[in-house]
């Protein structure tokens, strides 16, 4: 009897340790296609929190490696680099764009074609430092999506 309930312990810990969904809608997202060989891309959308979190990592099974990145000036000298955490404040847009913050996507396994869509799971970390997660299909295009008239475009996500 003992084995059996720790047997059931050990599974409701596990089910406990999923990431739960992020208190996070993502909208306009889209990633860049590629020519065959190309081994980099980025993704971009806005992302908008309903409580304080900070985005902290971001994967997806057509890259090797995907990391959440920050392009910044200093002087006259335009800088990329992996940044560890983002924070999002409540109701308070996060444009991710060329530029700025955006997810890169390096060591691609395939090449990303215009108007197919490619997984991405964003991981997210509240101030108590719970994860959650945003998985997304985000759209394959050369151009940022255009919302329609005063409208901005939702994203689907699941758990």
């Amino acid at each position: 009897m003992k084995r059996f309930a720790m047997t059931a312990f050990l599974a409701a810990a596990a089910l406990g340790a999923q990431a739960q969904t992020a208190p996070v809608t993502a909208t306009g997202a889209w990633a860049r296609p590629t020519v065959q060989g190309q081994p980099t891309s980025a993704a971009y959308l806005t992302l908008t929190a309903k409580e304080p979190v900070a985005l902290v990592g971001a994967s997806t099974p057509v890259a090797g490696v995907a990391e959440v990145h920050e392009m910044k000036m200093e002087g006259s000298v335009m800088h990329m680099q992996a940044a560890d955490a983002i924070r999002l404040e409540p109701g308070k847009p996060l444009e991710l764009k060329p530029g700025g913050y955006h997810i890169m996507l390096m060591q691609l396994k395939t090449q990303l074609k215009p108007q197919t869509s490619v997984p991405l799971t964003l991981t997210f970390r509240n101030a108590a430092g719970a994860k959650s997660e945003l998985q997304l299909s985000v759209p394959v295009s050369a151009t940022a999506p255009a919302p329609a008239a005063g409208m901005q475009m939702p994203m689907q996500h699941s758990k």
